[in-house]
């Protein structure tokens, strides 16, 4: 499989946090969900690959390139939204396109205006006067208006209301399918995520934990409901955050059809249930294990 993206040991050193040694690679042509709580290092992260902050080790190529050797090439072909959006408020959406499309080689005006008009953003209107979700969609108007190989995300849809964040992934979901991309969408909104991507990353305390297919992940994560006697020791032992309740206890296995042979006996007579899970279980199942 061809990476669009690939770090090798990448490190950021801080006083009360370090990124430790990511290793990391991307798969062209898919969405790659980047999962962590706050504070993990999905921003910081973003950042070393785009080289807006130095790194304190390791390397990062995009499209087989080196981001600082050949930073304006890359930058070229990457479209960026992050969580806080930053405009000349004063001006308008029009203004701002024709500002930005000095800076990239491939500026598409008529996609820009057609990107505006399904956004129902006025071209001429000051973005001042802007709502928070009309200003996430510019941003992304601008950030796809130079035909990117690669869009990268940083919480885009934080802080918004549920019925635009929706609006704003179906979009994406939609665009990227049509189109071909690939994307990296950094969230903690596992439910963002889940609608879009193909490969999820789960990043906790400044380290990559998990990568995998997310059809394979909800595959393999289950949870187990039991009673003691109706599940061998050895079954139990490997599950995670095994809870006792009122009528019996559960479990979390992250590799079913491991145990499937096992819990027949359990599933046959009913003493034994198995729920599928989310992307938010998942990670917090990993943020208690690590």
């Amino acid at each position: 499989m061809e990476h669009i993206l690939e770090t090798n040991k990448l490190r950021k050193e801080y006083p009360e946090f370090v990124l430790d040694n990511i290793d990391w690679n991307v798969p062209q042509g898919y969405v790659m969900g980047l999962i962590g709580p706050n504070g993990a290092g999905k921003t910081t992260t973003i950042k070393l690959i785009l080289n807006l902050i130095a790194s304190d080790g390791g390397q990062v190529k995009v499209f087989g390139l080196n981001n600082i050797q050949n930073e304006k090439q890359i930058k070229n072909k990457i479209g960026y939204v992050g969580e806080e959006q930053y405009f000349y408020d004063h001006k308008s959406a029009a203004w701002t396109g024709e500002f930005v499309s000095h800076f990239y080689d491939k500026w598409d005006a008529e996609r820009y205006q057609s990107l505006l008009d399904q956004f129902e953003i006025p071209s001429k209107k000051r973005i001042r006067k802007f709502s928070k979700g009309m200003k996430v969609k510019l941003s992304l108007a601008i950030a796809l208006s130079h035909n990117p190989e690669l869009i990268m995300l940083d919480e885009p849809t934080s802080g918004l209301d549920p019925i635009i964040r929706r609006e704003v992934i179906d979009f994406l979901k939609t665009f990227t399918e049509e189109n071909d991309k690939t994307v990296i969408l950094s969230s903690h909104i596992t439910d963002d995520i889940s609608r879009i991507a193909d490969y999820i990353t789960y990043m906790i305390n400044g380290r990559i934990v998990m990568t995998e297919s997310k059809d394979v992940l909800l595959s393999n994560w289950k949870k187990v409901h039991f009673t003691p006697e109706s599940l061998e020791k050895s079954v139990i032992d490997n599950l995670e955050n095994v809870e006792s309740h009122m009528f019996g206890s559960s479990g979390l296995t992250r590799d079913y059809p491991a145990i499937q042979d096992a819990l027949a006996p359990g599933l046959a007579s009913g003493d034994v249930k198995v729920e599928s899970v989310g992307l938010d279980d998942i990670l917090i199942a990993l943020v208690k294990g690590d």
